[in-house]
């Protein structure tokens, strides 16, 4: 279950059973009591008025004669909502800010007055998901997407591929779209195999007089996690072990993310011995950017590799 999916169910819970415990919300959401407390917090910043009782006989509600109903939703809110949650900004490139407000503003009691004397956690956290020195990703028109997507028919595209100047025409049956990183994308089958397609790079789409092709017992969300992990973790990856100065340990950790699934002590206090995973020997090219800060140890075919890279930079810069 996505978080958004997670938090209109817990204010349906609330609504519908009163004051529930932690672990009882838990259960029946089957996340962590910890997930559960990170959910109400999201909700109580957003405004929706929770009263919180401890001890062994107190639990979690909604405020009384606060306005939250679900019944009172329209069909579209509740469906936006469980994609988006409480994301606007996500609603607004989908094309439906209007229908997010008008939503968010009906789960939103009326402001009754501080519960407590603590700050609200609005005025002490704020929250900037962009990268730093990231420039605001262009993806294209999200909203009319989405609403071709919705007709359950198949798609003819044209996809320029990363690194290609040219689009070439595909045909695929779209599952949706995902949203992640502040990038969207297009999940699909083409010829029965899962596909994400980034809609930054879509450079047209039309809609076929013929319905959607997917691979039983398949949705979604069950082919975004196949793809991701396909991504994060592909079969046959390559481990490459390496020292690093262990002052360039954090901006490796940035850098890397994912990739760097070890680290261990060096051969030196001043030293971690890293392993670092790619899909394939060539992404080894990424570590010349730490410098001689970085000693690739093994494979030898990734040592043998960058050492080339590095002697051809050096080459590059010496005929200038």
């Amino acid at each position: 279950m996505s978080r958004p999916q997670r938090l209109f169910d817990l204010l349906s819970i609330l609504k519908a059973r009163g004051r529930s415990t932690v672990p009882d919300l838990a259960s029946k959401l089957g996340v962590s009591p910890r997930t559960v407390h990170r959910d109400l917090t999201v909700l109580s910043d957003a405004g929706v008025a929770l009263v919180t009782e401890p001890g062994r006989y107190g639990g979690v509600s909604l405020l009384p004669g606060g306005r939250f109903t679900a019944s009172g939703l329209s069909t579209r809110e509740k469906d936006l909502l469980r994609v988006t949650g409480l994301d606007v900004d996500r609603a607004t490139e989908l094309g439906m800010e209007a229908l997010a407000t008008t939503a968010l503003g009906k789960l939103a009691a009326p402001g009754p007055g501080h519960l407590s004397d603590v700050l609200p956690l609005s005025q002490i956290v704020t929250v900037d998901n962009r990268p730093w020195f990231s420039v605001a990703p262009s993806n294209g028109d999200v909203a009319a997407l989405a609403d071709d997507v919705r007709q359950g028919k198949r798609l003819a595209i044209r996809y320029r591929r990363s690194g290609e100047d040219s689009a070439d025409e595909r045909v695929v049956d779209p599952y949706g779209l995902l949203g992640r990183g502040g990038r969207w994308y297009l999940v699909a089958d083409r010829d029965g195999a899962p596909r994400q397609y980034a809609t930054a790079r879509l450079a047209s789409w039309s809609v076929l007089d013929a319905p959607r092709r997917l691979r039983p017992g398949e949705t979604l969300e069950s082919v975004s996690a196949v793809l991701a992990a396909s991504l994060e973790q592909p079969a046959g990856s390559v481990a490459v072990i390496a020292e690093l100065d262990r002052r360039y340990l954090d901006l490796a950790q940035r850098i890397l993310g994912s990739r760097l699934s070890a680290v261990v002590g060096g051969t030196t206090a001043e030293t971690v011995r890293v392993t670092i995973d790619y899909a394939q020997i060539g992404g080894v090219r990424q570590l010349l950017q730490f410098g001689d800060s970085i000693d690739v140890i093994a494979p030898p075919e990734a040592r043998t590799l960058i050492a080339d890279l590095a002697k051809a930079v050096v080459a590059h810069y010496e005929r200038s």
